[in-house]
């Protein structure tokens, strides 16, 4: 189990603290939300947020692009530190071509569904990316509920990824706690992200809480 903690949740007065924080846990990646506005109602940050932070951790910075056509901005994201991109299928009309912008880039390369897109869009990619990344709430606002139909949703990828001989991580992201993360494990994802149930209250403990799961 990997877990990707996201920013979005952090105190953004105290984000290089709770980073470092996060190192010293054992998180090993930072989950890095970047949302526009357009693809997604809300908007967060980007570029520079990225890379005033870059020098403060040497964790993998793990950034998802909630954003409308997001290969108008891969290369800038790599130069400030990315290192994956994970984009979402919904958002581009040439996936392959993103793709393949992300790693001729030199990064991990991901692609993302959101809850209503069927499964089933995303097997022609996974052998192509990286990771993929399950949406278990709509993308766009942190500290929602886990939507429980996503357990299937993930049995079914990782199903996929078994039966073909794939090495594809399988991340998701919204409303995972400590009482469905063994859930959500069994069901076949081997990354986390997780907000609110990291970064508030005890950093320490909750990454602890967390990363007891991983054996």
């Amino acid at each position: 189990m990997i877990l990707s903690p996201s920013i979005l949740a952090a105190d953004f007065n105290k984000l290089g603290e709770q980073l470092c924080e996060l190192d010293r846990a054992g998180a090993q990646y930072v989950h890095i939300d970047v949302m526009d506005g357009l693809f997604v109602p809300s908007i967060s940050f980007g570029m520079p947020l990225i890379s005033s932070i870059r020098g403060t951790t040497g964790r993998f910075f793990d950034v998802h692009l909630m954003i409308e056509k997001p290969e108008r901005y891969i290369d800038e994201f790599v130069r400030c530190g990315a290192d994956g991109i994970t984009f979402h299928l919904e958002a581009t009309e040439d996936p392959e071509a993103v793709i393949r912008q992300i790693h001729e880039a030199g990064v991990r390369a991901g692609i993302s569904i959101k809850p209503g897109t069927m499964v089933e869009k995303v097997y022609p990619y996974l052998g192509k990316v990286d990771m993929v990344l399950l949406m278990t709430v709509e993308p766009g606002f942190g500290g929602q509920a886990y939507i429980p139909e996503s357990t299937e949703r993930i049995r079914r990828v990782r199903q996929f990824i078994n039966e073909h001989g794939l090495t594809t991580d399988l991340e998701v992201d919204g409303g995972i706690k400590t009482q469905n993360l063994k859930m959500v494990l069994e069901a076949g994802a081997n990354v986390i992200v997780a907000g609110s149930a990291i970064l508030k209250g005890d950093i320490t403990a909750n990454v602890k809480a967390f990363l007891q799961f991983a054996d």
